[in-house]
């Protein structure tokens, strides 16, 4: 039987990677990655015999295109955000799948019906559904952050602030803090007045900011007292605090709610096999099985009723997914096509705004 591969790598050795292995998959490591070769890649290459390779990136996007650009693609199947799969689509840099192909529901129903609304779309399959939320250190922070306006609000919560370096999220976070109704983020960002206010707001607290660009980061810097407060993958957090025993707690109050899909970049060296992989990942049973290590809810309705407890065998999963109805008060759902269309525009005038 052959073996799993699980490297973490950096991009330099992609090409050496790529001719090593069966299979190789791009993610975004971390927690999640060791939930993605839990629930995937180990059974994948046990039921195939195939050799699978597991790199990281920060952002897979990034890689992609230059590999594709360069035709000199070494990555099969990579974990993208939504916006990225659909730019990426769109730029012709990605095989179309069809999802017609992929397993049904145990019930039969199809997948097109299965699958939540948007997790599928001409390039990509998703697998998961995750929020962008904040987590503060409890031991740290005196009272109890509660609100997104919290997190801004260096005088009642003082301290330091972890934050992605990239325009999205943060836009949105700005806003919500600064009294825009979830449902209303999306049409202010739309005028040069919403996207004006929603960097003013962030300048209350630009120089209290710890830029940070993987996800691994945030925990880390909670952990270590650099931040008191700090944006982060809800599953990063979860996972600091419940297998590591750490003091965070999570704010839900304006989450925001996205997909990460599965894609083949065009070109891809093993093209069929990485179908296959794709159609195995995002099966029921197997979306349900990733939830057993970290928390973020299945694409597949039909999957919910199948996670269960963590893999401590203690935790009850459903009350820490970003779906749960008591964690939904205030969230807001990327506007992924908004993201399509204007992150060029915005990443340029966040990077301007940081030079400032």
């Amino acid at each position: 039987m052959k073996r799993t591969l699980i490297l973490t790598t950096a991009l330099t050795a992609f090409g050496t990677m790529g001719s090593a292995a069966d299979l190789t998959i791009m993610s975004w490591g971390g927690a999640y990655g060791t939930s993605q070769i839990e629930a995937y890649n180990k059974p994948f290459a046990e039921q195939t015999g195939k050799d699978i390779v597991m790199v990281d990136a920060d952002n897979p996007a990034t890689p992609i295109k230059a590999q594709v650009e360069a035709g000199n693609v070494t990555i099969d199947v990579a974990d993208v955000e939504y916006s990225d799969a659909v730019r990426l689509c769109d730029e012709g840099l990605l095989e179309e799948i069809d999802t017609s192909a992929l397993p049904a529901a145990p019930d039969g129903t199809a997948p097109e019906d299965d699958f939540i609304e948007g997790a599928l779309t001409d390039c990509a399959v998703a697998n998961i559904v995750w929020s962008t939320v904040y987590a503060y250190n409890s031991d740290v922070v005196e009272g109890e952050p509660t609100t997104m306006a919290d997190f801004f609000d260096l005088e009642g919560f003082p301290g330091k602030r972890g934050m992605r370096k990239a325009a999205k999220a943060n836009l949105e976070m700005a806003l919500m803090a600064d009294g825009v109704p979830a449902g209303e983020v999306y049409d202010m960002l739309e005028t040069d007045e919403g996207v004006d206010r929603a960097f003013a707001k962030l300048d209350t607290i630009k120089d209290e900011i710890v830029w940070w660009e993987a996800g691994a980061q945030p925990p880390q810097l909670l952990a270590d007292g650099e931040v008191t407060m700090s944006t982060a993958y809800n599953g990063r957090i979860f996972n600091a605090a419940v297998s590591e025993n750490q003091p965070f707690e999570i704010v839900w109050d304006g989450q925001i709610l996205d997909f990460d899909l599965f894609v083949i970049p065009k070109g891809a060296p093993n093209k069929e096999l990485a179908l296959d992989y794709i159609k195995f990942s995002t099966d029921t049973q197997r979306l349900a099985d990733q939830a057993k290590w970290i928390s973020y809810g299945p694409a597949r309705k039909s999957s919910g009723a199948l996670v269960g407890l963590y893999q401590d065998g203690k935790t009850e999963m459903a009350s820490h997914m970003p779906t749960a109805e008591a964690n939904l008060t205030n969230a807001l759902v990327n506007d992924f096509e908004f993201w399509a269309d204007r992150d060029t525009e915005l990443s340029e005038r966040f990077n301007a705004w940081l030079a400032q």
